[in-house]
């Protein structure tokens, strides 16, 4: 019986279209997953949309539209990326999940979960003036701020609120969470943050707000026995991750797939660090198994923004260069864990000399002198030698294990590509386009060699390129070079 795995990225609010930094979480927890189905795993990947709080609904009624009809287009929209982004949703051993918090199953799953935290003692009702930042969806104590402003939105006036709301009592969680961080090194990766949560929560986790008036901020959960009012979008969204696989209905379910390994912005480290496991002891269920932290990504060393004209469009990425060219830069030139560039500029250069260059010019070059030399092997042969490669690859390649296991794609992106290298400097040594000539046996021998190499690219690319493995595996079925270009020049 194989071993679950369960893992998840945040859900995107649905206020804008998606961006590089959705596209960057979302690419690399599905290369996650499939590289633990590869491995054995029975793996349930899920990803969505999270559609309330007060930045949706401001946005919504400044364009004078319905909200649910807002929310739906821009739910599509990321549903369309994780498409594009060739998320896997008919790959053996993962189950793909898209889920929406506007949904019924969701909704339920809120108001129980709330329920619960209130009987155990850990909610009641407080009045309350604080400074909000509506891009957070967080009030920022005071000792947070920077310069007066939200450090995670420096460009933006807090908002002043003063109302009754119910809050959560996170403070009640703080020694419980010390004990968790200590007590489980690896438990946020890379260990910095780990350090940084450590340090935030040693001083004492405060109490947060979760809810709003419904007559201010309409758009939300119900609070089960207050209609006046509405779930905190933080309190309400981070329920998905327990509710898609099963709770509170089907426990046996979620005592399968539970717990999760979650993947986050660095700006979102605390909610998924701190408040979220506070909750969950609140309710009395197990923490997360491992929350990785994302750096951003900038644009000319700069944070990507409308006004500055630096954003660049995932979609449009994809559709210049194709989707495993965006994968390819996302696992291998973007930092796992801190802030990296991209530009179009960088991104032309990256793609021309590492994957036209280097990758396509190679497949093209070893298949070329496979067909015209007429190097003959059998399917049945070839997939003999894909199946020994593959276990090769995922047993005893110690750095592309390594990466893919500690979340380090770029390490095994780096081994792939010393590959890719070797084959090309073995191509230069041997010079078989030479030696045909005058030893044929040696030269096919050279060039079968450089066809295995091809081969092991095509399965180390598996869970992160896996249309180019695909493309590589049909060149060498077919034996010849590929009709179009695996990697058209720009």
């Amino acid at each position: 019986m194989k071993q679950p795995f369960y893992i998840t990225t945040t859900l995107p609010y649905v206020n804008t279209k998606a961006h590089v930094g959705h596209a960057l979480e979302f690419i690399r927890a599905d290369t996650l997953a499939r590289y633990k189905a590869l491995t054995g795993f029975e793996v349930f990947l899920n990803t969505g949309a999270d559609e309330h709080g007060v930045k949706i609904y401001q946005k919504a009624k400044e364009e004078g539209r319905d909200v649910q009809e807002y929310v739906d287009e821009y739910a599509k929209h990321l549903e369309d990326l994780t498409i594009k982004l060739g998320m896997a949703r008919d790959v053996d051993g993962i189950t793909f999940n898209f889920t929406r918090t506007t949904n019924k199953e969701h909704t339920e799953a809120a108001k129980k979960f709330w329920n619960i935290c209130k009987e155990n003692g850990y909610i009641e009702k407080r009045k309350y003036k604080g400074l909000y930042c509506v891009s957070d969806e967080l009030f920022i104590p005071e000792k947070d701020l920077v310069n007066g402003r939200c450090p995670n939105h420096p460009d933006k006036d807090l908002e002043e609120v003063e109302e009754e709301n119910y809050f959560f009592k996170a403070s009640a969680f703080s020694e419980e969470l010390v004990d968790l961080y200590e007590n489980n090194p690896d438990f946020i990766f890379p260990k910095e943050r780990l350090n940084e949560m450590k340090s935030l929560v040693e001083k004492g986790l405060e109490d947060f707000s979760i809810s709003r008036l419904a007559e201010k901020m309409p758009w939300g959960i119900p609070v089960p026995y207050d209609p006046e009012q509405v779930m905190y979008v933080w309190f309400d969204a981070l329920v998905n991750y327990i509710n898609v696989i099963g709770w509170p209905d089907d426990l046996d379910s979620f005592n399968k797939w539970w717990p999760v390994t979650q993947y986050c912005g660095k700006d979102n480290t605390r909610q998924q660090a701190a408040m979220w496991q506070s909750m969950l002891m609140a309710a009395n269920l197990p923490p997360s198994r491992r929350i990785v932290v994302n750096g951003f990504v900038t644009s000319g060393g700069v944070k990507m923004s409308k006004s500055l004209g630096n954003i660049v469009d995932p979609l449009e990425l994809i559709d210049e260069f194709g989707i495993d060219a965006l994968r390819y830069y996302v696992l291998r030139e973007v930092n796992p864990f801190e802030d990296s560039d991209l530009t179009k500029k960088r991104f032309l250069e990256v793609y021309n000399a590492n994957l036209v260059n280097g990758l396509g010019n190679l497949v093209s070059r070893v298949m070329k002198m496979s067909e015209d030399f007429g190097v003959s092997y059998t399917n049945e042969q070839i997939t003999e030698v894909i199946e020994a490669e593959r276990e090769d690859v995922f047993s005893v390649d110690s750095k592309y294990r390594e990466g893919a296991e500690e979340y380090r794609f770029n390490d095994a992106m780096d081994a792939v590509f010393k590959v890719v290298q070797e084959t090309d400097e073995f191509i230069q040594k041997e010079e078989p386009f030479k030696v045909i000539k005058e030893n044929k046996e040696k030269a096919l021998q050279d060039v079968f060699t450089c066809v295995h190499s091809v081969i092991k690219i095509s399965q180390m690319l598996l869970p992160m390129m896996p249309e180019t493995s695909e493309k590589i595996v049909q060149a060498v079925l077919e034996n010849k070079k590929p009709e179009e270009p695996i990697f058209p020049r720009k």
